[in-house]
C-alpha cells in the first residue's frame, strides 16, 4: 500500500451497487480510504445491496440511520453513509468533512423499462443528484469526478461500433436522457471551472451479485426455477455483454491517473456484441439445463444492438477486457447457486 494513496480519499456513490461494491472492494485492496455512499432503494430487493455491504465489512443492522457514516468491521480503509444524492443539505457537509480526493458517481436510478413507469426518480436522482455531486465536487477542491454514463444513450443508432464521436442527439428512454443531460452537466462544469471530468459509457455489464432485473440475472433465475424467459424481438438482439472484473479494472485505472485535465467521454465495454440466444445458450450449458423460451416483441426503449468502440480507452489505459462469455456466464453461476441454494 502506498502512502500516497493511503492519504487520497475517495467518494464512491452507489456503493452497495452491482458496480459500486465491486469499485469499492478494489479501490480498498488498492490502498485507498474509500467512503461508500448509497440510499439502499427498493428498486429492487435491498437485501441483495445489504448483503453486498457485508462483504465490505459494514453490519447490517446499523444500515438503518441516515447521514451517520460507519467503519467497517473487515477494511481500516472503508466507511459507509446511507444518503440520497438529492439532499442539498447533507451531501455539502459530508464534502466539507472529509475532503475527497476523487469521486467516482455510480449512483442513479436504473433501468431503461422502469423509467416509462416512474420518470420522477429519473429525475430526482440522475439529475437533481448529479448537479448536487458536481456542485460539491467544484466546492470542495475535488480533484477529478469520474462518472456512469450508459450505452444507452446510442438509441437507434444504427453506425457500429458506437462510438464517442457519434451524435447521441436522439435518445429513446428516459434513462438514456438523463445520462446525456449528465454528460452535457459535466461538460458544462469542465468548460466553466477547468474541473476534470470523465464520463464512462458502460456496456451491458454482468457478473456475480449483479442486479436482479438484468437479463444474466432474469434468465437464470427462470430457468433454474422452471419458468419461461422472456426473449424480445424474438432473440434478434446483440448485446456487448461486458464482465464485471473487466468494468472494474478499467476504472480503476482511470482513478489511478495522477493528472486528469478537461472533459473527458469513453465507452468501456468488452467489444464484442454476442446474440442474445447465444447468451442464452451459454447460461444453459453451464445449468445443464434448457430454457423454456416465450417469444415477445421488441419493448419500447430498447434497441437491437449494442457495441463499444473502446479504442481510446485502449490507447490511452491500456484497457484489456479479456474475460470470454464462457468464463463470465460459469462465474456468474456459481455465485447465484452459492447465494440462493446454498
Amino acid at each position: 500500500m502506498s502512502e500516497n494513496k493511503k492519504r487520497q480519499k475517495v467518494l464512491v456513490t452507489g456503493s452497495a451497487g452491482f458496480i459500486g461494491f465491486h469499485l469499492s472492494r478494489i479501490l480498498i485492496k488498492e490502498g485507498y480510504q474509500v467512503v461508500g455512499l448509497d440510499n439502499l432503494n427498493d428498486y429492487y430487493d435491498p437485501q441483495l445491496k445489504k448483503d453486498r455491504l457485508l462483504e465490505l465489512g459494514i453490519p447490517a443492522e446499523e444500515l438503518s440511520d441516515y447521514n451517520i457514516l460507519i467503519g467497517s468491521d473487515k477494511f481500516e480503509n472503508f466507511g459507509f453513509i446511507k444518503l440520497n444524492l438529492e439532499d442539498r443539505i447533507n451531501l455539502p457537509v459530508l464534502f466539507s468533512q472529509e475532503k475527497f480526493y476523487k469521486v467516482v458517481n455510480l449512483a442513479a436510478q436504473a433501468g431503461v423499462r422502469y423509467s416509462l413507469e416512474n420518470p420522477a426518480a429519473y429525475i430526482d436522482s440522475n439529475i437533481v443528484g448529479f448537479a448536487n455531486i458536481l456542485e460539491c465536487c467544484r466546492q470542495h477542491g475535488v480533484k477529478h469526478l469520474i462518472y456512469a454514463s450508459s450505452s444507452s444513450v446510442y438509441g437507434k443508432n444504427k453506425k457500429v461500433p458506437f462510438s464517442t464521436e457519434d451524435n447521441v442527439d436522439h435518445p429513446i428512454s428516459l434513462y438514456a436522457a438523463t445520462k446525456k443531460s449528465n454528460e452535457l452537466m459535466a461538460h458544462t462544469y469542465s468548460h466553466l471551472y477547468g474541473f476534470p471530468t470523465t464520463g464512462l459509457r458502460f456496456f451491458t455489464v454482468y457478473g456475480p451479485w449483479g442486479r436482479p432485473d438484468m437479463a444474466m440475472f432474469l434468465f437464470t433465475d427462470a430457468i433454474i426455477n422452471g419458468r419461461p424467459i422472456k426473449v424480445f424481438n424474438n432473440g434478434d438482439q446483440e448485446r456487448d455483454f461486458t464482465y464485471i472484473d473487466d468494468i472494474v479494472a478499467g476504472v480503476v485505472k482511470i482513478v489511478n491517473k495522477k493528472n486528469s485535465h478537461g472533459y473527458s467521454l469513453y465507452n468501456i465495454g468488452n467489444s464484442e456484441p454476442v446474440n442474445l440466444l447465444k447468451f442464452i445458450e451459454e447460461i444453459e450449458k453451464k445449468l445443464g439445463k434448457s430454457a423454456q423460451k416465450e417469444m415477445y416483441p421488441m419493448q419500447p426503449g430498447d434497441v437491437e444492438r449494442t457495441w463499444a468502440d473502446v479504442k481510446s480507452l485502449k490507447r490511452n489505459f491500456e484497457y484489456k477486457p479479456d474475460t470470454t462469455i464462457s468464463k463470465g456466464v460459469e462465474e456468474f453461476v456459481n455465485w447465484y447457486k452459492t447465494y440462493y441454494l446454498e
